[in-house]
C-alpha cells in the first residue's frame, strides 16, 4: 500500500459522513442554468420562450432516461437483478447527453420546431460538466470513474493504494480546452447548430478514447456502453462530420 490518500473527500453532518459530490452535482445544475440565462440575454432567440421550455423539458426527460439506461449497460450483469433502486442510482453524463439529444429531437418534432436549438447550451453544459467533474474526482474510487493502474507521472492514489489514471482530472483539463476552443470560435462563420454538433462530437470522441484506460465491462464486440454511445453519436452526425472535415481540410 502507498502513502495516505485523502480520497474520497467527505464532510461530516450530524455524525454522518457525506461525499462532496452531492454538493457539486447540485452546483453544476444551478450554475449551468444561470450561465444559460446569462447568455440568453445577449441574443435574439428565434425560438419562443414557450418552445424553449418544451425543448428543455424534452432534454431533461431524455437525459433522465438516457443516463440510467447507459449507466446500467456499463455493468451488463446487473440486468439479471435489475430493480428500481439500482436504476435510480445508476447514471452517467454520456447517457444524459445522448438521451437529452433524442429527447429534444422528439419534442421539436411534436411542437414543429425546425430550427437548430443547441448552440446556446454549449457553454452552460461545459460549465456544468466541469463543476460536476470536481465532485466525481473527489469521490476517488467510491465512484466508477477512475482509471486503470499506471506508472505515468499523472498516476494518483485515489483511495485504494494503487496509482491510477485520474480520469476525471483528465476530463476537467479537456473541458477547459474545449471552453477555450469554443471561445475562439465565437465569431466563426458556422451554421446555426454547428457549435453544438461539434461539441457533441468532440466530447464523445474524448469519452470513447478515455474509456480504454478505465476498467470497463464490454457490452458487445469488446466495447462498453460508453463506446457504443459515442459510435451512435458519430453515426447520427455523420453528415456534419463529413461537411466539417471537408471544410477544415480544403
Amino acid at each position: 500500500m502507498g502513502a495516505y490518500s485523502p480520497f474520497p473527500f467527505q464532510f461530516e453532518l450530524f455524525g454522518s459522513l457525506y461525499h462532496y459530490h452531492y454538493i457539486f452535482e447540485t452546483l453544476a445544475f444551478i450554475i449551468g442554468v444561470r450561465v444559460y440565462y446569462y447568455l440568453k440575454k445577449g441574443i435574439v432567440d428565434p425560438i419562443s420562450d414557450e418552445n424553449r421550455l418544451w425543448i428543455m423539458l424534452g432534454a431533461m426527460l431524455g437525459a433522465l432516461i438516457g443516463s440510467r439506461v447507459v449507466a446500467v449497460l456499463e455493468t451488463p450483469e446487473v440486468l439479471q437483478h435489475l430493480n428500481f433502486s439500482i436504476l435510480y442510482q445508476s447514471k452517467t453524463i454520456v447517457g444524459g447527453l445522448l438521451g437529452g439529444l433524442f429527447g429534444v429531437e422528439i419534442i421539436k418534432k411534436i411542437i414543429k420546431v425546425n430550427i437548430a436549438s443547441g448552440d446556446i447550451y454549449v457553454v452552460p453544459i461545459l460549465a456544468a460538466l466541469f463543476i460536476g467533474r470536481i465532485g466525481c474526482f473527489s469521490m476517488g474510487i467510491d465512484e466508477p470513474t477512475y482509471g486503470i493502474p499506471t506508472s505515468l507521472f499523472s498516476g494518483m492514489d485515489l483511495g485504494d493504494g494503487i496509482r491510477r489514471h485520474p480520469i476525471m482530472l483528465y476530463e476537467m483539463i479537456y473541458l477547459v480546452l474545449l471552453f477555450c476552443f469554443f471561445r475562439a470560435l465565437k465569431n466563426a462563420n458556422l451554421l446555426n447548430g454547428d457549435r453544438f454538433k461539434l461539441f457533441m462530437v468532440l466530447y464523445f470522441l474524448f469519452r470513447f478514447l478515455i474509456e480504454f484506460i478505465k476498467p470497463y465491462q464490454p457490452l458487445f464486440l469488446n466495447l462498453s456502453s460508453i463506446h457504443w454511445s459515442a459510435i451512435l453519436i458519430f453515426a447520427y452526425y455523420y453528415k456534419f462530420n463529413i461537411r466539417i472535415t471537408k471544410k477544415t481540410f480544403t
